[in-house]
């Protein structure tokens, strides 16, 4: 296993620690008027996305493991499992909905995401920053909703349920947010 020193650390860097593998989020080397320097660090756990802070003496070793990062298609849904397919070897990868989390509400079929893998195991599935789903159910509007009155719920393609406007209708596309699920916009 590589290490490195706490001098040499970025952000994105992956490490192992005794609480498990974490990311580094963020990293401030201090070089205080008295005593030696250190280095404070922002770490968020890959498995159960709890960020926790760290301080370690400059130069201490640490760690790191190595996480490839690559893009996959994603296929179906086999029981508790969604099947990915590595774009260039064409290799189907089962990976459990736990593995999956929340990226599950907004997965359509052939779909790209990127898949962070660490010794042949799935870590997370990341998927773009926002995705254009069709809203299928949401209560009609009434005639003068306007955009700044409320929202009312609306379920998307995938099962999922947001908050959207009362103006929109069932069968409008809509740009959703998919780290927190939140409303961004009618695309037309």
């Amino acid at each position: 296993m590589a290490q490195v020193s706490t001098n040499d650390l970025k952000n994105g860097m992956a490490l192992d620690l005794p609480e498990g593998l974490v990311t580094v989020v963020e990293f401030q080397h201090v070089k205080p008027g008295k005593g030696g320097a250190f280095v404070r660090t922002k770490l968020k756990n890959v498995v159960t996305g709890k960020v926790v802070d760290r301080t370690y003496n400059a130069g201490t070793k640490i760690d790191v493991e190595n996480v490839d990062r690559r893009d996959y298609q994603y296929l179906y849904r086999d029981g508790d499992d969604f099947v990915f397919m590595d774009t260039t070897t064409y290799e189907q990868l089962p990976i459990p909905a736990a593995t999956v989390g929340t990226a599950a509400n907004f997965l359509l079929e052939n779909q790209t995401a990127t898949i962070a893998m660490n010794n042949d195991n799935p870590l997370y599935v990341e998927l773009p920053a926002s995705v254009v789903l069709e809203v299928t159910y949401t209560e009609p509007g009434l005639q003068g909703d306007r955009s700044s009155a409320g929202t009312k719920p609306a379920t998307l393609e995938t099962g999922y349920e947001i908050q959207v406007p009362l103006f929109l209708e069932t069968g409008t596309k809509v740009k959703v947010d998919t780290r927190s699920g939140a409303y961004l916009g009618r695309v037309s």
